[in-house]
């Protein structure tokens, strides 16, 4: 079982010496990944509930700052060399595609191949009315670029011709180290489970417990099966509370038993606070090894 830090972007860790205490530790005792949130605005007042707080509302206020996922990843990059990049998520329907998929091959090809592409469709209209971008049909649109993208990573004089994004005979360089990057599909619906098991390389719910958590990865296996897809090709991603407490194999394992091959923990839970090489070493113990064997 692998373990990533999620929301690492955040708190202490916006800022220049806080990621790079976090992420330099955190690869040299085995953390395989780091992913990050997105937003692009705050607005001060919004009616949208945020689907993974019982007050509808995100933590922390306008003034708590998220760097850019695919800036902020870069700088990681330059200070390590196995840490696995993850945006998780980027809000893929707000970004221009063909903008986006070179920066994000950028980025691959200098990191040596090591982004994860986690993307989902938003939940905060407010933020699609600020960027002048439609809220409705944000979920077609996500599909949409997703194609797009892995077109213009496929091979030159590429054309695509949709509803949302349309161009012929285009080129973009440098292409993803590995020729494409993994789409990682985030969010706990069955409209997100299914266009996982149709178009990603991954899922990632937010939120589940094991039994929502099981259901939504049988949708993601059968909607595979569905479009004679391998579903076990598809990497699922889930966080367990029981991580933290006195069996993290037992966690691990219930997780393992459902499919998942990655867990996750708040980057702030385990690098928060200060004493960062001490939390490392800790987390090395009590955690990684333990669960490196699931």
């Amino acid at each position: 079982m692998k373990l990533g830090l999620a929301f690492a972007n955040t708190g202490p860790f916006a800022e220049a010496d806080g990621v790079v205490q976090m992420a330099v530790a955190a690869e040299r005792v085995g953390v395989e990944s780091v992913w990050t949130v997105e937003h692009v605005i705050w607005p001060s007042i919004y009616d949208s509930e945020y689907p993974y707080s019982p007050t509808g509302k995100m933590p922390g206020n306008k003034t708590s700052p998220i760097p850019d996922p695919l800036v902020w990843l870069s700088f990681v990059a330059a200070h390590t060399s196995k840490l696995q990049l993850g945006t998780g998520i980027v809000i893929l329907p707000e970004r221009n595609p063909v903008v986006f998929a070179k920066e994000v091959a950028t980025l691959d090809r200098l990191s040596k191949g090591r982004m994860q592409l986690g993307i989902g469709v938003g939940w905060l209209e407010e933020e699609f009315d600020a960027l002048g971008i439609s809220w409705a049909r944000r979920g077609a649109r996500t599909d949409e670029y997703i194609h797009a993208m892995r077109e213009l990573w496929s091979g030159d004089d590429a054309s695509y011709d949709g509803e949302f994004v349309s161009f012929a005979n285009v080129s973009s360089n440098p292409k993803p180290d590995g020729g494409t990057v993994p789409f990682v599909v985030g969010g706990h619906s069955t409209a997100a489970a299914k266009r996982a098991g149709r178009l990603g390389n991954g899922f990632f719910p937010g939120k589940g417990s094991i039994a929502e958590l099981t259901e939504m990865i049988d949708i993601v296996h059968q909607t595979a099966a569905a479009h004679d897809r391998d579903p076990d090709v598809i990497e699922i991603t889930a966080a367990h509370p029981g991580l933290f407490g006195g069996d993290p194999i037992g966690a691990a394992q219930e997780l393992a038993s459902i499919g998942v091959r990655r867990t996750i923990a708040p980057a702030f839970m385990l690098f928060g606070g200060g004493g960062v090489e001490a939390q490392a070493a800790e987390l090395a113990e009590k955690i990684i090894a333990p669960i490196a064997e699931v």
